[in-house]
């Protein structure tokens, strides 16, 4: 710690202050300064500096990049522009010089002088914003000859108007007017008369009546008055400096007749709304001088315009009017009282550093200021000083008048208005004599009466500190203070669903935070042991992190300043700004650590059972329930006794907040005290195992919140269940069959809380119960599997996987084919309950796990039917499970049950890995399968499922307990999938790239194709260009597939495979359609001679039998793409794929005609030779081009007809007669049945 200097050696430091400066220590001084301050702005500051000296060589900034760069960089430091300060005059003052220089040179050549100007304001401004413009102006130039140049300016300036209102798009004149107002409001300080100064005055005195430069000034500003941007502001403070000034009487006079007629006129449109705000800040900057033998005059007047003003509607409907006239007003005030310190205001603490740390080294405390005070509270003499300066001093009856107005702003509705007259109140009764500043406490004490609002309640708070601040509120009235402030600190109002209070709740902890700077410690003692539990309660408890921060800092100053406070350092390391953050760290662990301290321990305790688990938030109940469990450990005794015995009756409670988090609380608590070992009374146990059903007599289910109170009884059964509260057999089946109803609930939440509740009351209730019980309630779930009831098949699902081993073991065939069939909607085809499938699967895999938990001894008789079944039964559903593409209004809903299958898939492999070990029940087939199921889920179009599946394919190749055999292709699937779990599989350019490489590998290739292809054919634009170009950069790399063939015409063979087993689905045929049709017209899959031709063979088998019939136009115009490009190839079955695309120039659809006669027409204009004989090309081409094909269809079939002819495609004529009389048939069918599939399908086409 540093050493205090002496009185001896105090003359030393008089005499080293009175010694010149030595100029190399002030330059050591400077550099180091500069060095701290460049490690937070170096790099800016060079590129900053590079910019102004390109703009001074060059008289004006060429380029607007360079502005904006400067903007850029200058509001990183918006929250700390002091960073900046050492800096503002090398960037300030060559810019004012140049607008200084410019406006002499070219006065009268207004364009080409704003033009240079406005970008260096724009600097110049961003500087204002940050660093504030009392910063700024130090360094404008302020010779006297500017004055008239300044006002020359603002007039070029004034003419102007801003092309935009956007900040990134300014061009400089809002920025300009700005910097010219700031610059004038250095100038008219001048020591000399502005008369003197202004060259349009002639040399006779006395001959004018008032100045032409002040005239213009004052014209101008007084339109920047009625201005909604910051010029208000600053020609507000220009007027301010101006009119003040001792030769200004004349055009002051002027200015308020002005204001005066302005504020009385009022008008109920925008200009005069803008107008009056202007005029009433200028005004308060102009009372902020307080120059009273000017100002006094006009006080009597200005008051009657303020007093009619707030009275109109203008100022009701505008908070900011409201503010600036409690403003105004409060400086009225103080410039009707005398500036004084009163000999009765508190003085703990001298204002000088140096003088509180010499008093501390002396051991003489604040003893010498205190006195005063002691004498002000316990002593005659202070209340006779008192009633002597009340004679002495005379109140005017205009102070009355604007305390009560400011008395009536802390009642106001917006926080400016209530904050501003609280500051006002703090200042007018610091200089009134005693007994009027304790009729002011009284008036702002009845401010917290139960009859006010929030309002009143925040105003009166940030009154209460202000007072404090300023040592007008005496510690003689802290017994009336400290109990409203208590009140305060937990004002918390139910209006509707949500509460308000928040905000007198955070100006309480200012008021308490003002204590403490404020007073003394022998004063403060007394208050601190009354206001620290209230405020670490809110700390801890407080639903808002606002006001939990603002309680922790009033309690961290409070301790640091008030010296020794038990166990107060500690508390103040817990409760940090950052531990507060967190709501639920806030309860579960700084409260809990907090309460270790016996004083915090009851009112914890007492704040959670009055406020929080009836609090109207539900998740702040749940959140309280913990908590109150979480500080049991401390004193069991007293929450198994009166806070469990008072939770136990609120439970029926009619309020539902209060019920609900009562029921909740009993549970956490009962399961904390067991764990503990505390054995409750038997009455309490009687008490807790019949709340239940005292709940569901009073019919406490049914209503507003009873989906509440079925998830609360739920979490109080599983509380019970844990902590092993005797039932009766009757009370079992009650609790039983509740928790049945729960599961049948459509609500999630409340059926996980049943599923939850069920997975240890069966235990601990009923695994000693007859077979024939374990029977009925196994035989139960199952039967409710195939309840039309979807959320009771979801119910029984989920209850089944939490079933013990002795209820599954029953009959674990008939439960694990049960939930196979439900998991893949075997049993109800038409079902379109995803939901119930997803919890099919997860009921299924945890019933595997369930049955394969038990030792081999144990079930010997039981292991290779089991297991087969696992083997042959589950992992084949779970495999089937993985094609699920259910799409409903919600979307692609399968997702979620493949998701689920890739999680029970996995788990499900550990199991059979874990018993077998001689490859029977998991070989190498199954991996394959395995595998290659979730590398399809790998590359499909969901973010979230391809990462689930790459992380879970992860796990599986690189767990070792239990290892997991017979993976083809290890080493290559380890390469592309690394043991790294920091790997974005989620994200499109990371998963793509790697796993198309598992083309080349026969075993996986045709699971990977089938997944990509949605992707590549899909529909989202981002994701489709990446797999594509992930699958174009596979394809054009040299190397051969793993069977020695080339990767196209591995990936040809696949693709074949693909459209065969994927007949007439859609959803898989169309994108393949579409990335075959990308593939082929980057010239992939027409150089592999003998292969091409069998290639597209299957192609066009395939497109014969896709395109058949249908109505989907995106399958339709991909098909003609497709036939388009084989019909340009050499191959062999050219001449077939150009009939089957000419015979569409006689389709149904006038769009599919016309798409079709323009690829016919592109196919003649590049194999017209070969496909037509003789000359028949021009002919056929002249059709197709003078054909209307988009207009009628007898038209249209007729000169397809006529194509037939001219091309000799005759023979072609009988196949596509018999067939487009088949499809007519079929079409008319389908136009009966699904007419609008085909109208939707055009819209969707045509790109509405």
């Amino acid at each position: 710690m540093e050493k205090q200097p002496t009185a001896a050696g105090s003359d030393d430091v008089a005499s080293s202050e009175n010694s010149p400066p030595d100029p190399k220590l002030e330059e050591e001084l400077e550099e180091s300064k500069e060095s701290a301050l460049r490690r937070y702005f170096l790099q800016e500051w060079e590129d900053v500096k590079r910019i102004l000296a390109d703009i001074v060589s060059k008289n004006g900034a060429s380029k607007l990049s360079d502005v904006n760069r400067i903007r850029s960089i200058m509001d990183k430091y918006q929250q700390e522009g002091q960073l900046l300060e050492p800096y503002l005059e090398a960037i300030i003052s060559p810019l004012m010089s140049i607008v200084r220089s410019q406006s002499i040179q070219l006065l009268d050549q207004t364009d080409q002088l704003l033009a240079i100007i406005q970008p260096l304001c724009i600097i110049i401004y961003t500087l204002v914003n940050v660093c504030g413009y009392k910063s700024v102006v130090r360094f404008f130039p302020h010779q006297v000859s500017d004055l008239e140049l300044a006002v020359s300016l603002l007039q070029k300036c004034h003419k102007t108007v801003s092309v935009t209102s956007l900040r990134q798009e300014s061009t400089g004149e809002m920025e300009t007017k700005c910097v010219v107002l700031l610059w004038l409001y250095i100038l008219v300080l001048i020591p000399f008369d502005i008369s003197t100064v202004d060259s349009s005055i002639g040399c006779e005195e006395g001959t004018i009546e008032a100045v032409p430069l002040v005239e213009k000034i004052v014209e101008i500003s007084k339109d920047y008055l009625a201005s909604s941007g910051p010029m208000r502001r600053f020609s507000g403070l220009l007027l301010a400096r101006l009119l003040t000034r001792p030769d200004m009487a004349k055009p002051f006079n002027s200015f308020m007749e002005w204001a005066h007629e302005v504020l009385i006129s009022v008008k109920d449109d925008f200009e005069y709304h803008f107008r009056s705000i202007g005029l009433v800040e200028a005004l308060a900057s102009i009372f902020k001088v307080r120059v009273r033998k000017v100002l006094f005059d006009v006080v009597s007047y200005t008051w009657s315009d303020i007093s009619f003003l707030m009275k109109s509607s203008i100022a009701n409907r505008s908070p900011l009017l409201r503010k600036l006239l409690v403003k105004l007003s409060q400086r009225l005030g103080l410039l009707c009282l005398p500036p004084r310190a009163p000999s009765w205001q508190y003085k703990s603490k001298s204002s000088s550093l140096q003088t509180n740390l010499s008093l501390n080294v002396a051991g003489e405390g604040h003893s010498c200021d205190l006195e005063p005070q002691c004498n002000t509270i316990n002593g005659t003499t202070g209340a006779n000083s008192f009633q002597e300066e009340d004679g002495d001093m005379d109140i005017p009856e205009i102070v009355e008048e604007i305390i009560d107005l400011l008395l009536t702003g802390l009642r106001d509705s917006d926080t400016i208005v209530r904050w501003s007259a609280a500051k006002g109140v703090g200042r007018i009764t610091a200089r009134l004599t005693s007994s009027l500043s304790e009729e002011v406490l009284s008036s702002i004490l009845q401010l917290f009466s139960t009859g006010e609002g929030d309002g009143s309640w925040h105003g009166g708070c940030l009154a209460l500190a202000e007072l404090a601040r300023r040592g007008v509120l005496l510690p003689v009235s802290f017994p009336d203070v400290v109990p409203v402030i208590t009140q305060a600190l937990h004002y918390d109002v139910r209006r509707g669903p949500h509460s308000i209070g928040s905000h007198v709740r955070d100006a309480a902890a200012y008021v308490c935070w003002a204590f403490g700077r404020a007073y003394s410690i022998k004063d403060m003692k007394g208050v601190l042991e009354q206001l620290a539990p209230h405020l670490l309660r809110v700390a801890c408890y407080d639903r808002e992190v606002n006001c939990r921060r603002a309680a922790s800092a009033a309690f961290q100053e409070n301790v640091g300043r008030q010296g020794e406070f038990p166990n107060g350092i500690n508390i103040v390391n817990m409760a940090d700004y950052f531990a507060l953050s967190s709501r639920s760290n806030s309860y579960l662990h700084v409260a809990v650590s907090i309460a270790e301290y016996k004083e915090y321990l009851y009112p914890f305790a007492d704040e959670l059972l009055s406020s929080k688990i009836n609090h109207w938030e539900k998740g702040l109940r749940e959140l309280a329930a913990e908590a109150i469990s979480a500080l049991a450990k401390y004193e069991p005794d007293y929450f198994a006794g009166y806070v469990l015995e008072k939770l136990i009756p609120l439970t029926l409670s009619s309020d539902l907040c209060t019920r609900h988090g009562a029921t909740l609380a009993a549970g956490e608590l009962t399961m904390t005290l067991h764990r503990l070992d505390f054995v409750l009374s038997a009455d309490t146990q009687k008490a807790l195992s019949g709340l239940v059903p005292a709940i569901e007599k009073a019919r406490l289910y049914r209503g507003k919140g009873g989906e509440i109170m079925r998830s609360a009884v739920s979490r109080f059964i599983e509380c019970m269940s844990l902590s092993k509260i005797p039932l009766t057999e009757k009370i079992k089946k009650s609790l039983l069959d509740t928790l049945n109803e729960n599961l049948k609930h459509p609500n999630f939440q409340i059926q996980s809380g049943a599923v939850d509740a069920l997975k240890h009351f069966i235990p601990t209730y009923l695994a000693s119960s007859s077979d024939k019980i374990i029977q009925d309630i196994v035989s139960n779930y199952v039967k409710l599997l195939d309840d039309l009831n979807v959320a009771a098949r979801r119910g029984a699902a989920l209850a089944l996987g939490v079933l013990p081993n002795k209820f599954l073991a029953v009959s674990c065939n008939v439960v694990i084919t049960k939930l196979s069939s439900s998991c893949t909607g075997e049993n109800k085809p038409d079902d379109p309950d995803a939901e119930a499938r997803v919890q099919a699967a997860k009921g299924l895999i945890s019933v595997c796990e369930t049955l394969t938990a038990v030792s081999s001894e144990e079930c010997k008789a039981d292991y290779t039917s089991l297991y087969l079944l696992i083997k042959d039964k589950v992992m084949e559903t779970l495999l089937k499970a993985l094609e699920d593409y259910a799409v409903d209004n919600r979307g692609d809903v399968g997702s979620w049950v493949r998701e689920a299958a890739m999680d029970a898939l996995e788990r499900c492999t550990y199991i059979l890995c874990k018993r077998d070990t001689d490859g029977i029940l998991f070989y190498s087939d199954s991996a394959n399968k395995l595998i290659g199921g979730i590398l399809k889920q790998a590359v499909e179009k969901i973010d979230k499922i391809r990462d689930i599946a790459a992380r879970t394919l992860r796990r599986i190749l690189y767990c070792q307990n239990p290892y997991v055999k017979f993976v083809p292709h290890r080493e290559i699937l380890e390469k592309i999938f690394p043991n790294d779990q920091e790997l974005e599989w989620s994200v499109s350019t990371v998963s793509y790239p790697r796993i198309v490489k598992l083309l080349s590998v026969s075993s996986y290739s045709q699971y990977v194709l089938s997944g990509l292809v949605i992707s590549t054919g899909g529909l989202q634009e981002s994701l489709r260009k990446v797999s594509l170009e992930a699958l174009i950069e596979y394809l054009r790399a040299s190397a051969d597939g793993d069977a020695g063939m080339s990767k196209e015409h591995q990936l040809s063979n696949d693709f074949v495979r693909l459209l065969q087993q994927h007949k007439k689905c859609d959803r898989v045929i169309v994108p393949a359609y579409k990335t075959i049709d990308v593939l082929l017209s980057k010239r992939f899959f027409l150089n592999m001679e003998r292969e091409t031709v069998e290639f597209f063979t299957a192609l066009l088998d395939s497109l014969s039998i896709e395109l058949k019939a249908s109505q989907d136009f995106t399958k339709l115009s991909t098909g003609l793409s497709i036939l388009e490009c084989i019909s340009s190839h050499t191959a062999e079955t050219n001449l077939r794929a150009f009939s089957s695309l000419s015979f569409f120039l006689g389709h149904r659809y006038p769009k599919m005609r016309k798409i079709a006669a323009d690829k016919v027409y592109v196919v003649l204009e590049e194999r017209g030779e070969i496909i037509c004989k003789d000359s028949g090309k021009e002919k056929a081409i002249e059709l197709v081009l003078e054909t209307s094909w988009d207009g009628d269809l007898e038209v249209a079939k007729n000169k397809r007809l006529e194509f037939y002819k001219i091309t000799e495609l005759d023979a072609c004529i009988c196949e596509t007669s018999n067939s487009s009389a088949r499809r007519k048939v079929d079409v008319t069918k389908g136009n009966e049945n699904d007419e609008n599939k085909s109208y939707s399908s055009l819209v969707n086409y045509s790109g509405f």
